[in-house]
């Protein structure tokens, strides 16, 4: 199946970041990690031409495509499958609670721009607790830039600025694993990066048990606010309290002088339970 003399023939376009993915074998390792049985649904964000739309219709009971692009919408229309649903709208505006009954599997090649705000809208913020879009997820193949995989998967340790909120957004409502990498050729147009899969698998709890969430988001975003500051000063500029942060940075044993990105996750909930005690 040559995907290139097909995606070729397609007026793309670069405002909506638009590049397929035109690689068999990657298309397979997408089928193949996200465990597709014939009872599961599908929800399938920009498929585009449909290279990926139409393994995956071979496999789930439903898939529901949703896609911003008329043009594109009218390619999708052209693999007249029964068991395919298109919507055409943005996936941001979507209410992923309304499409079905049951759990959804995610698989998704999406413009690399806005994935941050995609990773949101489909876990929510580290603060919100009943977001509809997670409870019907049980995981998500992701297609993104390498270097927004890393930064996912990262940790404290992690090398240069890999480590910061997306990590934190990505791995306080899910469990992240970079499946592979994917070359530029394996797209069309090719972009100007190298490109990973990433899978999300959904928990039911979030990753930390904390008295306010709220709070936490508040503590995280103020201590990688500033990146050359240390947490102190981090803290103080975020609008915390000067007694506060001193008093609680003594009980966890940290240095005023430690960057934000070199406290973990669980620090950081710590810390945040300590700044509401000591406030």
């Amino acid at each position: 199946m040559n995907y290139f003399e097909r995606a070729k023939y397609f007026r793309t376009k670069k405002r909506l970041g638009q590049n397929f993915l035109i690689d068999g074998e990657v298309i397979a390792d997408i089928i193949d990690n996200a465990n597709i049985t014939p009872d599961d649904t599908v929800l399938e964000i920009g498929p585009g031409v449909g290279f990926v739309t139409e393994q995956l219709v071979k496999h789930a009971k439903k898939v529901i495509a949703v896609e911003l692009d008329e043009e594109a919408v009218k390619e999708l229309k052209k693999l007249n499958a029964p068991n395919l649903e298109i919507i055409h709208q943005d996936i941001l505006k979507t209410d992923l609670s309304t499409l079905c009954e049951g759990k959804l599997k995610v698989v998704a090649n999406i413009p690399y721009y806005i994935t941050s705000p995609i990773i949101a809208h489909l876990l929510g913020e580290v603060d919100d607790l009943d977001n509809k879009n997670r409870a019907k997820i049980a995981d998500v193949i992701l297609m993104v830039q390498q270097e927004v995989a890393q930064r996912m998967c990262a940790n404290q340790n992690s090398q240069g600025k890999q480590y910061g909120l997306l990590t934190i957004l990505s791995q306080f409502w899910a469990d992240v694993e970079m499946l592979r990498t994917v070359g530029r050729k394996c797209f069309y147009p090719a972009p100007k990066v190298t490109s990973a899969l990433v899978k999300l698998t959904v928990k039911e709890k979030p990753l930390l048990d904390l008295t306010d969430y709220s709070h936490f988001r508040k503590t995280v975003r103020a201590g990688f606010a500033q990146r050359r500051k240390n947490i102190k000063n981090c803290l103080l500029n975020g609008g915390f309290l000067k007694d506060a942060v001193l008093k609680s940075l003594s009980e966890l044993g940290i240095d005023e002088n430690t960057r934000g990105e070199k406290l973990s996750i669980e620090t950081f909930g710590k810390l945040s339970e300590l700044l509401i005690k000591n406030g």
